[in-house]
């Protein structure tokens, strides 16, 4: 089982709870880190209770992602619309709306200027850049910089504003060839090593889980039939 988390304190729930973190919020290496720290912490503590038959120890991130062999490229093609997610989260319960009538995207592009431009020229000014959104090399630290952080997954954030499929297509290929193998080589040995060390703290969390009783026969709530035939390619009125 998994739980969505936002912030630290939804963190916590979970790992008290044994299930992986779905962590729903852009945050960078570090700040990863003290989640990761955290979420551990508590698996390997008194404080994990498993609300499941097992312990589901995994932390996930969810990052940008635009991936292009030119850097700037892959910032025109990304960047505006990764942005656009956060803007469109806090303008949906921040900001009046008009139904029908609302344009958000473009109050979006008026708010955000010459904001891509402004990516492009500090990333021309980095020797190296560790983003989800710029060349393999750029994804490849990226991604090195989470793992040492303790994050066991990343989701990438692709289809948010206006971000053309086929452009999301090449970056997920360019993934796919230039990036994933090497993760993907190292993927069984890591999860392996993992498992190991934390048997121990799940074995122990698994005997704190407060077990239900099995239910008898007649405990077991019968599911009322809602109607009384099944209407396969038929009209209403056929079926009665």
């Amino acid at each position: 089982m998994w739980m969505a988390c936002t912030n630290r304190d939804t963190i916590r729930v979970a790992a008290s709870l044994g299930v992986g973190a779905l962590a729903f919020s852009f945050v960078d290496p570090e700040e990863a880190k003290n989640w990761s720290d955290i979420y551990y912490g508590i698996i390997k503590s008194d404080e994990c209770r498993p609300i499941g038959h097992t312990v589901n120890a995994n932390i996930a991130m969810v990052s940008n992602f635009s991936l292009h062999e030119d850097r700037e490229e892959a910032i025109r093609r990304g960047h505006e619309g990764f942005e656009f997610f956060g803007y469109a989260l806090n303008a949906l319960v921040a900001h009046d709306t008009v139904p029908g009538r609302t344009d958000m995207w473009g109050d979006y592009i008026k708010a955000r200027g010459n904001r891509t431009q402004e990516v492009i020229d500090a990333a021309k000014r980095a020797d190296a850049i560790a983003t989800g959104i710029g060349t393999p090399d750029d994804m490849r630290a990226h991604l090195r910089a989470f793992q040492n952080a303790g994050v066991d997954q990343v989701i990438f954030m692709q289809q948010a504003g206006r971000n053309k499929h086929a452009d999301i297509c090449e970056s997920l290929e360019l993934f796919a060839s230039d990036v994933m193998p090497e993760f993907k080589q190292e993927a069984a040995a890591r999860e392996a090593k993992k498992q190991k060390e934390l048997a121990p703290y799940i074995e122990a969390a698994l005997k704190r889980k407060n077990w239900m009783k099995p239910l008898e026969d007649h405990e077991i709530p019968v599911v009322q039939a809602s109607v009384k035939q099944a209407q396969v390619n038929q009209s209403t009125s056929a079926a009665e």
